[in-house]
C-alpha cells in the first residue's frame, strides 16, 4: 500500500522537489480550512504525497499542482470516512482551488463522483423545485426567464431555488460531505451534469 519517497538523486524525487514540494504551504492552508486537527493535516499531506508518488510511478503528469490538490481533496475525504464521528471538513469546490485540469484518471474519477452525488441531490427534490433548481445551477437561466418559460412568478423560482439549494445542502450533510451550515454561505455553481 505505501509508496516510499524515492533516492535523491533519483528524476522522481527531483522532479517532487520541483513541482509538488513549492505548494505545501498552499496545501497545508487548503487542508486547515477542510480537517479540524492539525496532527490530521499531517497525515493528509503524507497520504497525498505517498498518492501523488505512485501516480507518478505510473503515468505522467500533465498538470502536477491540479494533481496534487484533487489527491489532497480525495484523501480529506478518505480521512473523514475512516473518523466520520469525530471529524468535520468542507468539501470543496473545484473552481476555488485556482488549478488546471488535465485528464489524470484520479482527477476525472473525483470529478464524475461529485457529479454523481449532485444528481443525486438534485433528483431528491420535489419536481417543480428540481426543475427549477436545473434550469437556473446546471442551464445558467436566468430568474426571470425561468419564470417567463414555466409560467410562475419571479417570487416562486427564488422561493423554489431558495428551497432547493437548502435541500441539497441538506442532502450532502446527510450523506457526511458537508458540514452543518455555518455564517459562511455555500454556494452551489452551474456544473455540466444530466439530471437522467
Amino acid at each position: 500500500m505505501g509508496y516510499p519517497m524515492p533516492p535523491e538523486s533519483s528524476p522522481v524525487a527531483r522532479w517532487f522537489e520541483m513541482e509538488i514540494k513549492p505548494h505545501e504551504p498552499c496545501l497545508r492552508g487548503y487542508l486547515r480550512s477542510r480537517v479540524s486537527q492539525s496532527g490530521d493535516i499531517d497525515d493528509v499531506v503524507q497520504e497525498t504525497y505517498r498518492r501523488v508518488l505512485y501516480a507518478k510511478s505510473k503515468r505522467t503528469i500533465k498538470s502536477p499542482r491540479g494533481l496534487l490538490f484533487s489527491v489532497a481533496r480525495n484523501a480529506v475525504v478518505d480521512l473523514f470516512r475512516r473518523n466520520r464521528p469525530s471529524r468535520t471538513f468542507f468539501v470543496a469546490e473545484m473552481s476555488e482551488l485556482d488549478v488546471s485540469s488535465d485528464d489524470d484518471t484520479l482527477e476525472t474519477v473525483s470529478l464524475r463522483d461529485e457529479k454523481a452525488v449532485l444528481r443525486a441531490a438534485i433528483r431528491s427534490l420535489p419536481p417543480k423545485c428540481r426543475e427549477i433548481f436545473v434550469l437556473r445551477k446546471i442551464e445558467g437561466l436566468s430568474h426571470r426567464e425561468i419564470a417567463g418559460r414555466l409560467g410562475i412568478s419571479l417570487h416562486t423560482v427564488e422561493s423554489q431555488l431558495t428551497k432547493g439549494l437548502h435541500r441539497c445542502q441538506k442532502f450532502f450533510q446527510a450523506k457526511g460531505l458537508m458540514a452543518p451550515k455555518t455564517k459562511t454561505s455555500h454556494r452551489i455553481r452551474p456544473v455540466e451534469v444530466t439530471t437522467s
